[in-house]
């Protein structure tokens, strides 16, 4: 991550093209998303870290302040990616091999692998450990361009575990120059120690994680992962009803491998977002076409885990406001690269590059609640802005050359 200066007003001139001049918009669904307008040949002025003006350069005015020559690369929102589980233990790297050896994630979690092995991991770290790990990996997903990012809990699934993940997030906002949205999933699988008596579980959930999560102030959001031989949609339900009652707004892992009604409960909830999607019913998506809900799919994940991708075109034909996210986790998607999360969203998915930018630009960032802040060029937000490298030549290059980094210079004020 590079900042170009301590002095948090600049003038970014001879850009060549000002990518995502999006105004006056929350979301965008339906053919809103086939539009991405763009400035050529544009200048930004940045005053106190916040988008002050910003035009063609025929119309530039003259300002004596430090001045940046972008030499006609592009300039556009920083990424935001609305879904991740950053803050872990150690890799599922043996579980990578079985994989490859043919066992399915499922067939790794019944033998006590995946998230249950991810939580013994974290039973045996300290705070300081998974502090710094944590940050790295943070540090790093900001070169690829993340501006604002969610991480979940989960993988603690104890009281103490699950307070020490949320109060390493709650360091890391302290620490990094971009927002930081904790989630609280103490609902990603059942522990151990209470796999014959899930009701149990939930009661010390509701009782005793919650409130002292709440009392702390750790997290911004619940979720659950309504799926089966996980959560059901009326576990789910009694879990976020609970969360809402201590300020928590629902986000919630729904329909990764099957549809048991956590859409509609999700919905009902007034979720912020619902993210997989992978396996999604007409019904499923009546309930979200009603909603202010935003669908958010996780291809990264589809193609690390080798699972059917999110039918991301049919989610939008119902006018419903779809976002991109990385789903970075030891597990199902080991990569931060938003970048290769647009790709795939293009390639797999077949959104065009319109489509793809806008899902993990402005929708993601409403998926995060930050679209008064971020998420698209517009006067008045923070500068949280990617420069990319010169030989992307168009917005169209982006999700064009995958699997790669394009960010040359990051600005997170």
């Amino acid at each position: 991550m590079s900042l170009p200066t301590k002095n948090k007003t600049l003038l970014i001139k001879n850009i060549g093209q000002l990518l995502q001049t999006q105004t006056g918009k929350k979301s965008l669904k339906g053919s809103e998303m086939m539009q991405l307008p763009f400035i050529p040949n544009a200048y930004l002025f940045i005053e106190n870290g916040i988008i002050k003006d910003f035009g063609s350069m025929d119309n530039c005015p003259e300002y004596n302040i430090e001045t940046f020559d972008a030499q006609q690369k592009i300039l556009m929102p920083a990424w935001t990616d609305s879904h991740t589980h950053l803050v872990y233990a150690a890799s599922r790297s043996e579980e990578f091999v079985d994989k490859i050896k043919g066992l399915t994630y499922e067939d790794i979690a019944k033998r006590g692998g995946g998230i249950l092995n991810s939580a013994e991991k974290m039973a045996q770290i300290s705070p300081d450990e998974l502090y710094e790990k944590s940050a790295k990996l943070l540090q790093e997903a900001m070169t690829y361009g993340t501006g604002a990012i969610e991480i979940k809990s989960g993988y603690g699934l104890n009281l103490a575990a699950e307070l020490k993940m949320l109060r390493v997030i709650k360091k890391l906002k302290e620490h990094f120059p971009i927002p930081v949205k904790a989630t609280f999933l103490g609902a990603h699988a059942v522990p151990k120690k209470y796999i014959n008596n899930k009701k149990a579980y939930i009661e010390y959930l509701i009782n005793e994680m919650l409130p002292a999560v709440a009392q702390e102030n750790l997290a911004d959001y619940i979720d659950v992962f309504c799926e089966k031989n996980y959560f059901t949609a009326k576990e789910t339900d009694l879990i976020l009803k609970a969360g809402s009652k201590l300020g928590l707004k629902p986000k919630v892992h729904v329909n990764q491998f099957n549809s048991i009604g956590g859409v509609k409960i999700a919905t009902q909830n007034n979720a912020i977002s619902v993210d997989h999607l992978e396996i999604i019913t007409d019904e499923d998506l009546k309930y979200l076409a009603k909603s202010e809900t935003i669908a958010t799919i996780l291809p990264a994940c589809s193609f690390f885990i080798d699972i059917p991708y999110a039918p991301a075109k049919k989610i939008m034909s119902y006018n419903i406001p779809l976002a991109i996210a990385t789903d970075f986790n030891p597990g199902s998607t080991p990569t931060f690269n938003m970048n290769f999360a647009v790709s795939l969203a293009c390639i797999k998915q077949k959104l065009t590059p319109e489509e793809a930018i806008n899902a993990a630009t402005i929708n993601a960032a409403a998926a995060l609640e930050l679209s008064h802040e971020m998420g698209s060029i517009s006067k008045g937000k923070k500068a949280r802005l990617l420069l990319l490298k010169s030989y992307i030549k168009t917005y169209k290059e982006i999700p064009y050359f995958f699997a790669i980094n394009p960010v040359e210079k990051t600005y997170f004020f």
